[in-house]
């Protein structure tokens, strides 16, 4: 583990931001330009982890690869023996998840348009730019005081295929978050935005019931309550969620993927359709 003052790869650490399994997030200075950043740096166990190595290789290739407002950026690799780590941007904030475990819902409520909204422009970029996250949750998405917010870690975002990639897909073992994934996810099938669409509808889901919209005795029983279940209305556990949310946010969760929105583009278009979200909140119109 490193230690706050140590020097890595000519960043100085300042303070642990997020403890891991295999890898740690800390707060960093580069003391020649007195920038901060933010450094994912892989534990010494998990440094001589080959599978771990191309894990974090593949996080900072996709990173690097993206560049928008809503969307964490990364901007260099090392890729040493000793040391592996990436560097991106310092944006000082908090999950989603934290806020969740806070129960802090009057901060999601009073912020949940804005959130909800730019979640949805980050999402659309990185499949405009050719990427499913595929691991969409309130875990990866950071929202700061004023409700900025950004999705961070692209550890198994996959290339959506096209061409002759499409007939070389091979089924392997499903990844993901169980209580976030979409049916077609599951089964392993070809990379696709309806996916996180899926995914998006499941984390709006828990942000305004605080429960998922699915809950299994086991993991297989929850993973087969995403095929068979149809998900209550989250305005049976919060009744301040209006009807017109209830039904965008469900919409999202059709088991066939045909039926559901089927980019961001028309997620965002809907989520405007939205006139209310919350009963006890009159929201002001959008500008043009």
């Amino acid at each position: 583990m490193a230690d706050i003052g140590e020097i890595i790869g000519g960043y100085r650490i300042r303070s642990l931001l997020h403890p891991g399994q295999n890898s740690q997030v800390f707060e960093v200075v580069e003391p020649t330009s007195q920038r901060h950043f933010a450094m994912k740096l892989l534990l010494p166990e998990a440094a001589a982890d080959p599978e771990q190595r191309r894990i974090l290789f593949h996080e900072a290739e996709v990173g690097i690869a993206l560049s928008h407002p809503n969307v964490v950026r990364i901007f260099k690799v090392h890729r040493g023996k000793d040391n592996p780590f990436f560097i991106m941007e310092f944006f000082p904030s908090g999950s989603l998840r934290l806020r969740l475990q806070a129960k802090d819902f009057d901060f999601i409520k009073q912020y949940s348009r804005k959130i909800f909204k730019q979640a949805a422009t980050g999402l659309a970029y990185m499949n405009a730019m050719g990427y499913v996250h595929r691991d969409v949750k309130p875990d990866n998405i950071l929202v700061n005081a004023v409700g900025d917010t950004k999705i961070i870690d692209f550890a198994i975002a996959r290339k959506i295929p096209t061409g002759l990639a499409r007939w070389f897909h091979r089924k392997g073992k499903p990844q993901g978050t169980p209580s976030y994934m979409s049916p077609e996810q599951i089964l392993d099938q070809l990379p696709d935005p309806r996916q996180d669409i899926y995914s998006f509808g499941c984390t709006l889901y828990e942000l305004t019931t605080g429960r998922p919209p699915f809950r299994g005795s086991s993991v297989n029983d929850l993973l087969m309550r995403h095929f068979k279940e149809r998900p209550a209305p989250p305005s049976a556990f919060n009744p301040d969620l209006t009807e017109e949310f209830s039904q965008f946010v469900l919409s999202m969760l059709a088991k066939k993927p045909q039926e559901r929105p089927q980019n961001f583009h028309e997620v965002l278009i809907n989520l405007k359709k939205v006139k209310q979200i919350y009963k006890s909140i009159r929201e002001v119109p959008e500008e043009e």
